[in-house]
């Protein structure tokens, strides 16, 4: 039977960095990756972190062409108790959602648009690295790295550094900084592969300025991901209090066939 679409299958093993904890196993996230012969792609993922209190979240999200998104649904689960389950629509003039959380109850949100949004955040790691392709790399690499850029046409469904609010709209105060550090060869469990390098730091490069899970004051995220047009996230180091690393274990690419 034909297959239209190519799909991407994979694993990212979530580990601690913290001393004392080096390497050890905190949660994992599963995703599938289906991407249509006319560019748009969806992201099917499960997460789990296992650190008290411990967050499993669903999230189907679906970009258009360009890489903007188009809808996306989110189911969160917190300390084993149901949080919230909320669906998200996005055109040029407005962002939607409808849903129920355990603490707002039945909830509907319209937040008109000035222009379609470059992302929305769904808190998989493999969804982060779908955000990196607000940057433009043509401009990026124009000139002297790292290119470093602000970002405000986005909006999350959870502000909590480990997504464990909402799901519903939200909106940073500030634009998010995002750089390009450059291309590289990258090896991890699942192989070796050429990447693109990305680093999103709100305050300082460091992680001296955040100490606590406050919006506005994620520690600096690095983030690489595959250089070949699909942005599959290879490792993802995160500093700060959190001292956290994301390495892809698993991976696997099916062609379309006729």
């Amino acid at each position: 039977m034909p297959i239209p679409h190519r799909r991407i299958r994979g694993k990212l093993l979530y580990t601690s960095d913290h001393a004392g904890r080096e390497g050890t196993e905190r949660g994992r996230e599963y995703f599938t990756l289906s991407i249509a012969a006319d560019g748009r792609r969806t992201l099917r993922a499960c997460t789990e972190i296992d650190d008290a209190p411990n967050v499993l979240r669903d999230v189907t999200l679906s970009l258009r062409s360009d890489w903007t998104p188009e809808d996306a649904f989110v189911r969160l689960s917190v300390g084993d108790r149901f949080m919230g389950s909320s669906w998200f629509r996005f055109t040029e003039t407005l962002a939607e959602c409808e849903g129920y959380t355990a603490a707002e109850g039945r909830i509907s949100q319209r937040w008109p648009l000035a222009r379609r949004l470059q992302g929305f955040g769904t808190h998989p790691i493999q969804a982060d690295a779908w955000l990196t392709s607000m940057v433009d790399l043509c401009e990026a690499e124009a000139g002297a790295l790292p290119f470093r850029g602000e970002y405000d046409n986005l909006l999350m469904c959870s502000l909590d550094h480990r997504g464990a609010s909402g799901p519903m709209l939200m909106r940073f105060e500030k634009p998010v900084k995002l750089a390009f550090i450059g291309r590289e060869r990258l090896s991890v469990r699942a192989g070796t592969f050429d990447a693109l390098h990305y680093r999103f730091a709100e305050t300082t490069d460091d992680g001296s300025g955040e100490t606590r899970n406050e919006p506005g004051r994620h520690p600096p995220y690095d983030l690489w991901c595959t250089a070949d047009g699909d942005r599959v996230c290879l490792l993802a180091m995160v500093k700060g209090y959190m001292m956290t690393r994301y390495e892809l274990v698993e991976y696997e690419c099916l062609e379309a066939r006729d």
